[in-house]
């Protein structure tokens, strides 16, 4: 039975043409540093644009307020450039979900004994 060469044009498997799939592993961790440290980058880009833009508009408009409302805009970039690169990459729908007893009907603290005294 003669094999077909599929997306890579060679037959053979293991060729540079035709890799073997060996796993279904997800990205190593040197891409995924890559990936969120190129996040960062460019939400942090942002930044000194936006700076030079208040400085431009308070000499356009002469207005302190626009310049303001433009640096308070650009003061939480740090915070949220930081919480997107430090996201970890979408869970897969193949990934097992680790806590398994979120259907117990168990009360996480159990309540006491009441005694009732009957007056």
């Amino acid at each position: 039975m003669a094999r077909t060469s599929g997306f890579g044009g060679s037959p053979d498997h293991g060729s540079p043409d035709n890799p073997v799939l060996i796993t279904e592993a997800s990205a190593s961790l040197e891409d995924q540093h890559r990936a969120r440290v190129r996040k960062y980058l460019t939400l942090m880009s942002f930044r000194i644009p936006a700076l030079i833009l208040a400085a431009i508009a308070y000499g356009v408009f002469e207005n302190p307020w626009i310049s303001m409302a433009i640096i308070g805009l650009s003061i939480p970039l740090p915070w949220v450039a930081v919480l997107i690169a430090n996201d970890r990459p979408p869970r897969s729908k193949d990934e097992p979900s680790r806590w398994d007893g979120r259907f117990d009907t168990n009360p996480a603290i159990e309540a006491p004994d009441r005694r009732v005294i009957d007056g």
